[in-house]
C-alpha cells in the first residue's frame, strides 16, 4: 500500500474502533452494575465485534507491508442516565464511526488503491447494520416506554444475541457470547 495518508488514517481507524470496542464495554459495566444482563450481554458482544473491525484494519496493514501504529484511545463515558441514553450515544458513536468508514473509502479512491477500496466496501456496508441494529433497540425502548414487564422482556431478548464472529488473529469464525 504505502500510501503515507491512507495507512496513517488507517491507523487511526484502529484507534476509532478500539474506542468503539471500550465504549461498549464501558456500556455493559453500567448496565452489569444495574443488574440489567441482557442489556450488559448485547454490549459485550458488540464490543467483540468493534475489536474484531479494528483487526481487519490491523491485519489489512500488515499484509500490504505497512505498520501499524498504536495510538491512544480516549476513555468513553461510563454513566448514563437510561438505557435509551447509553444506546443514543452508541448510535451517534456509529454515526461517527460511519463517517470515518466514508472519509477513508474517499481517501482510497484518491489515491487508486483497489484493495483498500474493497475492505472499506465491506466496512461501509457494516456501518449500515451497525447503526440499524442500534436503532432497533432505540425503538424498542421508546416502545416499551415505562412498562416494566416490556422491559423485562426486552432484557431477556438482548441477552439471546448471537453472532457469528471473526477470530481476530486468525481469520476463522466462531461464535461469540
Amino acid at each position: 500500500m504505502r500510501q503515507e495518508t491512507l495507512q496513517q488514517t488507517m491507523n487511526e481507524q484502529i484507534k476509532n474502533e478500539l474506542y468503539s470496542a471500550y465504549f461498549y464495554l464501558s456500556v455493559a459495566s453500567h448496565f452489569e452494575a444495574s443488574h440489567l444482563t441482557g442489556f450488559a450481554h448485547w454490549m459485550k458482544a458488540q464490543s467483540q465485534e468493534e475489536v474484531n473491525h479494528a483487526m481487519k484494519f490491523f491485519n489489512f496493514l500488515l499484509q500490504h507491508g505497512n505498520r501499524v501504529a498504536l495510538l491512544p484511545i480516549d476513555q468513553p463515558p461510563s454513566d448514563f442516565q437510561s438505557p435509551l441514553d447509553a444506546f443514543s450515544q452508541a448510535l451517534e458513536n456509529e454515526k461517527r464511526v460511519t463517517s470515518q468508514i466514508h472519509h477513508l473509502h474517499d481517501l482510497a479512491l484518491q489515491e487508486q488503491n483497489a484493495n483498500a477500496q474493497v475492505l472499506l466496501q465491506w466496512f461501509i456496508e457494516e456501518q449500515v447494520e451497525e447503526e440499524e441494529s442500534v436503532s432497533e433497540v432505540i425503538e424498542d425502548l421508546k416502545r416499551v416506554g415505562e412498562d416494566a414487564d416490556a422491559f423485562l422482556q426486552l432484557n431477556i431478548k438482548l441477552g439471546t444475541r448471537h453472532a457469528e464472529e471473526e477470530s481476530p488473529l486468525v481469520g476463522e469464525s466462531s461464535p461469540t457470547i
